[in-house]
């Protein structure tokens, strides 16, 4: 087997994804719930909260969409 053959199946896949998504759509929407900030300070909050959860963390540009989401009040807070 060469290593460049050693990876995860499709299914162990799409569950990676599906956890790293519940993830962050739990840290948006809980910041979301904690009161008026910043994009600023909900971009730290946010990097502040995931950066120990995944391997090699880079915030990148889609973080910074839901810290304006978050400092202007658009995100949803409850399930519907």
């Amino acid at each position: 087997m060469k290593s460049s053959e050693i990876r995860w199946n499709d299914e162990a896949r799409g569950k990676i994804l599906d956890d790293a998504d519940r993830v962050l759509r739990e840290a948006v929407v809980d910041l979301a719930g904690s009161g008026a900030m910043t994009s600023d300070e909900a971009f730290a909050a946010l990097t502040g909260t995931l950066k120990d959860k995944f391997i090699d963390w880079e915030p990148g540009p889609d973080l910074r969409t839901y810290a304006d989401a978050i400092a202007n009040g658009d995100v949803e807070t409850d399930e519907a």
